[in-house]
């Protein structure tokens, strides 16, 4: 045979010699492999075994699935690997051979690899469950635990029978929550008051019904200025939590600035009934005081801030802060005429019987004249004697004689103005003078008033108004 037709023959034969390996490599890699034996101690138990769905167990490759996590279960990562490269050859929409390649990824801390396999197979199927749970495990292992909680949640809404699952979940939202607990009060005390607010939105969206982080929330609200916002918060904590004294205490103080001391006061109460080491009897009867005031006629409230005190504002103030006080004097018989269609009538009657305020010798009133420092000097005194009658303590303050310059022992109000400023209602002015020309505002009555009231509710044990 000549030379020529032995090289075609030759070129012949090396062509389908090289066509006949490449078919059985082929052939080898669709080759089933025997599967490993089901071993007792899984290697990966936390893993979710990729069930093939109905709609593709007849798939091509589907049954390799199967034989790919078995050796993954013994820790055969490369045999496993290949088992689910082989099904993807054979079925490229076997999705659950995807999330075997996830798992193989995440046994190899390859956790970019694995979120890759496993958003590919979410793409064929958004509820898959093992690649949630898979997803969920690369991202808890990339210390992305937010991520990582979200997707294990997507799969508890999937599929509640996860119980070991929903353990889990509950462990990384405490840790989660209390993560960002810490995060929030840092932030709140260094003032960065946005930084806090955004932590607790975040803390209470991974627990709403926490009735603690609801009043945190508010408290950091409420330093913000944001009233109607820490007012929300604070009541859905109270509604998860009636007996927050802390959330009552911090309500009320809100109420009481919007000017709403009848919802303050009725805050404080519970607030105090819950623990009463708070000491709220202070509050409690300063906003109640205020709230019952809220109900009397507006030129009482005037009557707080005039800059001209009059005598019949003057039967009102005492009438109304010292009630308890006025009704431990004794009563008389006085006839007043000119008080009847007054607003302060009812409270001119009652100062005038206990003798507090004098008519005029003629039986008026003149509610309208204006008081000066002299003539409340003399209202004070009798309120005072009057205290004093129940106790010594008070009556050897009134035993002391303090010098006043510009009130010599001759002057017709000396006595009253000393009974006064040696009790310490109404201090000496400009250094040691009284002014008893001077004229009285409401505000410094006010003052006076409650000197007389601190006075009485600590010598005689007089409630508060």
């Amino acid at each position: 045979m000549s030379t020529e037709p032995r090289r075609r023959f030759g070129w012949r034969w090396h062509s389908v010699g090289a066509l006949l390996v490449a078919v059985a490599l082929v052939a080898g890699c669709a080759t089933r492999r025997a599967a490993p034996p089901t071993s007792t101690t899984l290697a990966h138990p936390e893993f979710v075994y990729p069930q093939v769905p109905a709609s593709l167990a007849t798939a091509p490759g589907a049954s390799r699935v199967d034989v790919g996590w078995r050796y993954l279960q013994v820790n055969d990562l490369k045999n496993a690997d290949l088992e689910f490269s082989v099904a993807l050859k054979l079925g490229p929409k076997l999705y659950p051979a995807r999330a075997g390649q996830g798992y193989v990824a995440v046994a190899r801390r390859d956790y970019n690899a694995a979120l890759k396999a496993f958003d590919a197979a979410l793409e064929s199927d958004a509820s898959y469950v093992p690649a949630l749970v898979g997803k969920g495990q690369a991202l808890l292992a990339d210390d992305k635990t937010d991520l990582a909680l979200a997707a294990f949640e997507r799969a508890l809404i999937v599929d509640p029978s996860l119980t070991d699952l929903n353990r889990r979940v509950e462990v990384l939202r405490f840790r989660s929550v209390q993560d960002v607990i810490d995060a929030a009060q840092t932030a709140a005390k260094a003032g960065r008051l946005d930084d806090a607010r955004r932590a607790y939105a975040r803390a209470i969206s991974l627990s709403p019904d926490s009735a603690f982080l609801h009043r945190e929330l508010g408290q950091v609200e409420k330093r913000a200025g944001n009233a109607d916002q820490a007012l929300e918060h604070l009541r859905r904590a109270l509604e998860l939590d009636a007996n927050d004294a802390t959330a009552l205490v911090e309500t009320g103080e809100l109420l009481e600035a919007r000017g709403d001391t009848a919802g303050a006061e009725d805050a404080y109460r519970k607030a105090a009934a819950i623990d009463p080491s708070l000491n709220l009897a202070g509050r409690i009867a300063a906003t109640g005081e205020r709230a019952r005031e809220s109900r009397l006629p507006p030129e009482f409230r005037a009557v707080l801030t005039t800059p001209q005190l009059t005598r019949g504002d003057l039967a009102a103030l005492i009438g109304v802060r010292l009630e308890s006080l006025i009704r431990r004097a004794p009563t008389r018989q006085v006839v007043v005429t000119d008080t009847q269609k007054h607003w302060a009538a009812q409270w001119i009657t009652e100062t005038t019987s206990a003798g507090i305020i004098e008519p005029f010798e003629n039986h008026t009133f003149q509610p309208g004249t204006n008081v000066r420092r002299g003539d409340l000097a003399t209202v004070v005194s009798r309120l005072v004697a009057l205290i004093a009658e129940s106790n010594p303590s008070v009556r050897e303050r009134l035993s002391q004689r303090p010098a006043i310059a510009d009130v010599p022992p001759r002057h017709l109000q000396h006595d009253a103005v000393v009974s006064a400023v040696s009790t310490g209602v109404m201090p000496l002015v400009e250094g040691d003078l009284f002014l008893v020309s001077r004229q009285v505002s409401g505000e410094e009555a006010v003052e006076v008033i409650d000197r007389v009231r601190v006075l009485a509710t600590t010598t005689l044990g007089v409630s508060r108004q």
